[in-house]
């Protein structure tokens, strides 16, 4: 009895053979002159898929007992690896580490050293530059050069109904092209396997490649096992992509909401640093230049996260402009007002602020805050917090009131407005993130005390763990604000 028919691979032909069917025949190449043995990888099944399907070899009732033991206890261990590889898998928060872990477990399900994943840029956000497996930065540079119609994964591109391709002998194929030769000899590698990432509902988000030392191919076995890992992997990109693109288009909100500029203004100059949790916090910073070179310095939050608490964002900042501009002088005025406003349009929305009325030329700052941190003075001579007295947040009371502060600043120092976000992201108690802030605002070496931009980098990198002060930061949900205004 012969064995069935291999199902057709892109260039791959499913040829005849009369071996057993414990033993899985390596498609031949259009057009190859031989093939090469199939190693077997570790964790795939020596038998055929079903040990109970008639079609994969002799009748059920005539396989021996431990014959289907064994089949089952292979299934089974590819059962329990699938199972630990997905769990490893649903771990993975971006698209990039989604494909780096779908590229090291198909490694290991096929016996393969090196590979790559090629997002399709049509489908898939985030990277758009092929992420790799044990290739380094100028080895994919060397494999771009390599024809598009000639790449492992061209068949794949030209018809969306192919998911996989096998190519088990490249340097036995009469139709590789020169240059692809020339970059596998220089590469070391003489087979590929390359499937598609197709999820059960939208478009092909890319394809996956894996390149083998030697010729070879994975068997049917091997095959099938990835195919369905690649499956329940392509749904979970799809998801991680969706949720890329949902914080893209919020990130675009949210840059659009802050200040395409920082106002220059005469006798002082200013730095911000603004780091975006990946949901989209409230948090916000404002500077407009005043009537009479005077100059408005404002940071807030809104409590929660996501879109509504972006646009909420938007509506306190614009309202506390108008407010500035009106009696920006007292400061304790434009916080009732902007606390009015939100008692009459947004209801049940607590919220944080602190407007700070500069004027340069004397070097004086007045300033309120409701239910916000107090600012920092960080000079040669000192780092101390400025007293703004307690007061509640916005929206909270029914007649909000609160006592200014004024404080005068010596040439050379500098105002440092900042948000709770800042602490959050420490990871420790309150009480400890606010020693270790002021230690950093103390410790600033002189040489950076003249920059602000140097100053406000030096403190993020103080006061935050390692990573924690990027702005693609994923682990913590909280905005963090810096505004550093230095007077000459």
């Amino acid at each position: 009895m012969s064995a069935p028919h291999l199902p057709k691979v892109a260039g791959i032909d499913s040829p005849e053979s009369t071996t057993s069917p414990t033993s899985s025949p390596v498609p031949a190449v259009a057009g190859a002159p031989g093939t090469a043995p199939a190693p077997r990888p570790s964790s795939a099944p020596t038998g055929p898929l079903d040990p109970l399907d008639p079609a994969a070899g002799a009748p059920p009732y005539a396989a021996p007992a431990h014959v289907l033991e064994g089949e089952l206890a292979g299934r089974l261990a590819d059962l329990t690896s699938l199972h630990a590889s997905t769990g490893r898998l649903l771990r993975t928060g971006t698209v990039a580490e989604a494909l780096r872990e779908i590229l090291r477990t198909g490694a290991g399900l096929l016996g393969a050293r090196r590979g790559l994943a090629v997002p399709d840029p049509t489908g898939c956000t985030g990277p758009h530059r092929p992420i790799a497996l044990g290739l380094s930065h100028d080895e994919l540079g060397e494999l771009d050069t390599v024809p598009p119609a000639d790449r492992p994964q061209a068949a794949l591109a030209d018809d969306p109904a192919v998911t996989e391709a096998v190519r088990p002998d490249l340097p036995a194929e009469p139709g590789l092209t020169p240059r692809h030769r020339e970059v596998a000899a220089r590469l070391g590698y003489a087979a590929a396997y390359a499937h598609a990432l197709d999820p059960h509902d939208g478009d092909r988000l890319g394809t996956v490649v894996w390149l083998y030392d030697a010729p070879a191919a994975p068997d049917r076995a091997a095959r099938a096992l990835v195919t369905h890992y690649l499956r329940l992997a392509s749904d979970h990109l799809a998801r991680l992509v969706e949720v890329e693109r949902a914080r893209a288009r919020l990130a675009s909100l949210t840059d659009g909401l802050r200040p395409s500029r920082l106002p220059r203004t005469p006798g002082v100059r200013l730095a911000v640093a603004h780091r975006t949790g990946p949901l989209g916090g409230g948090d916000w910073y404002d500077a407009l230049p005043l009537p009479e070179g005077a100059l408005g310095l404002a940071v807030g939050q809104v409590t929660g996260s996501g879109p509504q608490a972006v646009a909420a964002t938007g509506r306190l900042r614009a309202a506390l402009r108008a407010y500035a501009v009106m009696e920006g002088e007292d400061p304790v005025a434009v916080l009732s007002d902007l606390e009015l406003m939100l008692r009459l349009t947004e209801p049940g929305l607590p919220a944080v602020a602190l407007f700070a009325h500069c004027r340069p030329a004397a070097r004086r700052v007045t300033l309120a805050g409701a239910g916000h941190n107090p600012p920092l003075v960080i000079g040669d001579r000192r780092a101390d917090f400025v007293e703004t007295g307690l007061s509640a947040p916005l929206g909270m009371l029914g007649c909000w009131e609160a006592p200014g502060a004024e404080v005068r600043l010596d040439p050379g120092e500098t105002l440092l407005l900042w948000t709770d976000g800042l602490l959050r992201r420490t990871g420790v108690p309150t009480d400890r993130a606010f020693a270790r802030l002021h230690r950093a605002a103390a410790a600033v070496p002189r040489r950076l005390r003249d920059d602000p931009e140097a100053l406000v980098g030096h403190v993020l990198e103080t006061v935050l763990p390692d990573g924690a002060d990027r702005a693609d930061q994923g682990d913590s949900p909280d905005d963090v604000v810096l505004l550093a205004a230095r007077f000459d």
